[in-house]
């Protein structure tokens, strides 16, 4: 098994400079929950197709006149 909770709380605390074990806990499932959307929106952009030609600049262009 690994490292006990009170462990890595510690750990945690002392890395984070945090001065309570709720404002660890509190900073440590942020950093969880956004790290977790981010890697769910990786996810999704290597999926998506783009059109090599696509010119943007002409595009744009070609709404103004």
């Amino acid at each position: 098994m690994g490292r006990s909770y009170r462990d890595l709380v510690a750990e945690a605390q002392k890395l984070g400079q945090h001065r309570t074990k709720k404002e660890t806990v509190t900073a440590a499932l942020d950093e969880y929950i956004k790290r977790r959307k981010q890697q769910a929106i990786l996810s999704v952009f290597h999926s998506i197709e783009y059109d090599k030609n696509y010119d943007y600049k002409r595009e744009r262009r070609a709404k103004r006149g």
